[in-house]
């Protein structure tokens, strides 16, 4: 999912929370959340919500890399051919209205998903999902080609489960709001703001039970989040610490509980492929692939809080390679200029690299890889250009950008979620990019039960892309928690399952 902050102005209240049990923990984030609707976010900020206030019919235990059911008694595949999913849905579920949960409302939910197929939207997820069936309590998906990480997209945001009766089947809904079933409901909230929540006491599912009262509180950029947990405005800092304060982090500060932990975030460059791009040609983006220097990037720009990253699958996930190391080992200016001799092309090539605004070190980030790009005179000629996140997004979702940054956090714990979203023709990056061994490899790679079975087709998919540069691999984030002394349980937050688990939260 994407990785982003955003800011604006509209609050509601649903419920008051004056009836809460206990002390409110604050937790603040850069992630703002970009819509309420499951339907219409595909980020980081969205979707961590989502795991508190919707369920899905699976979900993921903190350091799982299969999924349990949660929504769901049970789920399994009909057969080996990996072509036909049910699940039986669990009894007592009931919406805030108190209306039971029904097969149908799965049903409803995933239709109404790729019905409306939001540009900004996780339907993508769900290409070889053929039909939904509901019938009593059985929900049976039919998939047009084998696909065992369905249940792996089920367990994400994308398979949140709505209230047929509160959203609209072909559009995303306006009314404020959430209509979810998850171990929290949404008591109150004020877009850019804050997100109260409070303990859903008719929650079923995997989790077993809510947490303490919570408010989510979002950040304009990494500063204000960092001023905020100085002063102590909230107990829990978490995506994204500037740079500096990470460097500082001690896990042995006896004044606050420091957790440093492994993570699947990454952060790519994607180049505009297509014809009418200064990066059209393979040539050119190969070029800009010598003159990346990830090691600057993480020491200077990073101060060592990210790790230089040259595969588009991050360490600790299957399939994950060093196929840009492999092919472009040491920055070598000689090389990119006949490259770009070969291309043809008029020197210098001038692009713009765009960035979202207020989002850590993002426009650092920026200023550092034009120096390196400019840096052998008469190469490149490099325009950076800042956009608020909404306006980025919406940007290269129209193409209309020649390169930019973007963060991305797994999905779920498996090579896929660095597959199709990033690369596969039509993928959410929208580079224009379109490769047939690539979607064919993406595709082959769904059919194992057994994950590490797809290894090969995923190193492959890398050789690939690292030949045809559609996106460079940057660097690859460490996670960091930081909690006030008396808040237990922010180890267990976010572990890279995709997951936001802020009912482990707790006063000590």
């Amino acid at each position: 999912m994407l990785v982003l902050a955003a800011a604006g102005a509209a609050a509601w209240q649903l419920v008051p929370d004056g009836g809460d049990q206990g002390r409110t923990i604050s937790v603040g984030t850069t992630d703002a959340v970009t819509s309420l609707d499951p339907a219409g976010a595909y980020d980081a900020g969205s979707w961590a919500l989502f795991s508190n206030v919707f369920q899905s019919l699976l979900t993921f235990g903190p350091g799982a890399t299969v999924p349990e059911p949660d929504a769901a008694e049970s789920c399994d595949f009909a057969g080996t051919d990996l072509r036909v999913y049910r699940c039986e849905l669990r009894e007592g579920l009931t919406f805030p209205d108190g209306r039971e949960v029904t097969a149908e409302d799965v049903k409803f939910s995933l239709d109404r998903l790729r019905k409306i197929d939001s540009p900004v939207g996780p339907a993508s997820l769900f290409t070889t999902l053929k039909s939904v069936e509901a019938r009593d309590r059985t929900v049976t998906f039919r998939l047009s080609s084998p696909d065992a990480t369905l249940p792996y997209k089920l367990a994400t945001g994308a398979g949140a489960i709505v209230d047929r009766t509160a959203y609209p089947a072909d559009a995303l809904r306006t009314e404020p709001g959430a209509d979810g079933t998850g171990p929290y409901l949404l008591a109150s909230y004020t877009k850019g703001e804050s997100a109260v929540l409070r303990p859903n006491t008719h929650y079923r599912g995997a989790v077993g039970g809510a947490g303490r009262p919570v408010e989510l509180r979002y950040y304009a950029d990494s500063s204000a989040l960092d001023r905020a947990y100085q002063e102590r405005k909230i107990q829990v800092a978490t995506r994204q610490l500037p740079p500096d304060t990470l460097a500082g982090l001690s896990p042995s500060d006896p004044d606050q509980r420091v957790t440093e932990a492994d993570s699947s975030e990454t952060r790519n460059l994607y180049l505009n492929t297509r014809d009418d791009a200064p990066l059209s040609d393979a040539r050119v983006r190969q070029a800009v692939a010598w003159l990346v220097d990830r090691d600057r990037l993480a020491a200077d720009v990073y101060q060592g809080t990210v790790d230089p990253l040259y595969s588009l699958i991050p360490a600790g996930i299957t399939g994950h390679t060093t196929a840009f190391f492999d092919r472009y080992p040491d920055q070598d200016p000689e090389r990119a200029r006949r490259l770009l001799t070969e291309a043809g092309v008029s020197l210098p090539v001038r692009f713009t690299l765009a960035y979202a605004e207020g989002r850590g070190a993002a426009e650092a980030e920026a200023a550092e890889l034009k120096r390196q790009l400019e840096a052998d005179d008469g190469l490149f000629d490099v325009t950076v250009k800042g956009y608020e996140w909404t306006d980025f997004q919406k940007r290269w979702a129209a193409g209309e950008l020649d390169a930019y940054a973007v963060g991305w956090v797994a999905d779920y714990p498996d090579p896929d979620t660095f597959g199709a979203p990033l690369i596969g023709t039509g993928s959410t990056m929208n580079t224009g990019y379109s490769n047939e061994t690539v979607d064919r490899l993406i595709e082959q790679g769904q059919r194992y039960a057994d994950r590490g079975a797809a290894d090969d087709d995923f190193r492959a998919i890398q050789d690939v892309v690292a030949r045809d540069v559609p996106v460079i691999p940057l660097w690859q984030r460490k996670e960091y928690v930081v909690a006030d002394e008396a808040v237990a349980g922010g180890q267990d937050l976010t572990d890279g399952t995709g997951v936001f688990r802020l009912w482990r939260l707790d006063w000590i």
